[in-house]
């Protein structure tokens, strides 16, 4: 088994990303992996169908990756201060898209990540960005669910 040197934690800064922290700490200090943290800001491009003015997207789009940079920056500090490397990156785009384009272009080793747990219609009509990960990725993903209390302490 290849040794883990470089773990890939894709955030979307809500709950469910704080419930996942310690296992991706507990993985990242078992194998003293860097970590990276990445938060995908969705893109507005599919407004312009609908006569939305194309800059006032683009600024849309800009706000949002900034405030998600100060964001993920508080993140970090709160969660990763005693790990000695990790990284943040905010990106545009389509989550699963950006989360394995990442994970090539920065030579990941593993991906844990946190799934929402939609069923039904909910995973129908938002899709699923970890089985989508799950079923694209070139590397080993973990998925935890944060709300199933056997998961994490």
């Amino acid at each position: 088994m290849k040794k883990i040197e470089k773990i890939l934690f894709p955030v979307d800064l809500s709950e469910s990303s704080d419930k996942i922290v310690s296992c991706v700490v507990e993985f990242a200090e078992r194998f003293e992996a860097e970590v990276h943290l990445l938060f995908v800001a969705r893109v507005f491009g599919y407004f312009s169908t609908i006569y939305v003015n194309s800059a006032m997207i683009s600024s849309m789009e800009e706000a949002i990756c900034e405030g998600a940079r100060k964001s993920l920056l508080e993140f970090k500090t709160r969660y990763f201060i005693t790990l000695p490397n990790v990284l943040s990156k905010v990106v545009p785009g389509y989550p699963s898209e950006e989360i394995i384009r990442y994970s090539e272009e920065e030579g990941m080793d593993l991906i844990i990540m946190g799934t929402h747990g939609r069923s039904g219609l909910g995973k129908v009509v938002f899709g699923s960005v970890a089985d989508q990960v799950v079923k694209t990725s070139k590397i080993p993903v973990t998925v935890v669910n944060p709300f199933r209390k056997s998961n994490l302490s």
